[in-house]
């Protein structure tokens, strides 16, 4: 496995959390639950406010994989990585619009045998309070090995 990914490697993505980053998320998913487009509705509620979507978070969570992958870029004779999903994610607080999030991505462990790594995931609000958690698993495919031929199971 050539991942160029080590374990305690680590990297972090911020980003305030906007109105319109929930509205084209609502948009582009169909999820238009008054939780999160419906201000009136929210403030009747203990939350007070709005909150965003759990699956916008698991988008953030996805640029960090991304960007951790951004070390090895062009590195030669590197297998190309696929991630193979989220594993326990949990949505622990309300993030709500406004609030500036920081996703902590953290490679745990890699596993030449099965070309897998697996990652811990944390996001923080700007107060540190942790607001979700995940374990993402991410499969190292040589350049020469055909995935649609693989039978992998995660």
């Amino acid at each position: 496995m050539r991942s160029f990914l080590s374990v305690g490697d680590q990297v972090t993505f911020s980003k305030t959390v906007g109105e319109s980053d929930v509205y084209l998320f609502a948009g582009i998913t169909g999820d238009f639950s008054p939780n999160h487009i419906d201000e009136a509705f929210m403030r009747k509620t203990t939350f007070g406010h709005r909150i965003a979507h759990g699956a916008l978070l698991v988008g953030y969570m996805s640029t960090a994989s991304t960007k951790i992958l951004e070390r090895y870029a062009g590195a030669p004779d590197s297998d190309t990585p696929v991630s193979l999903g989220y594993d326990r994610i949990r949505f622990i607080r309300p993030v709500f619009i406004g609030d500036t999030v920081t996703v902590r991505y953290t490679v745990e462990s890699a596993d030449p045998e099965t070309r897998r790594t697996r990652s811990k995931i944390e996001v923080c609000t700007e107060d540190q309070s942790l607001v979700a958690v995940a374990e993402h698993i991410m499969k190292w495919v040589p350049d020469n090995e055909d995935p649609e031929g693989e039978k992998d199971h995660a």
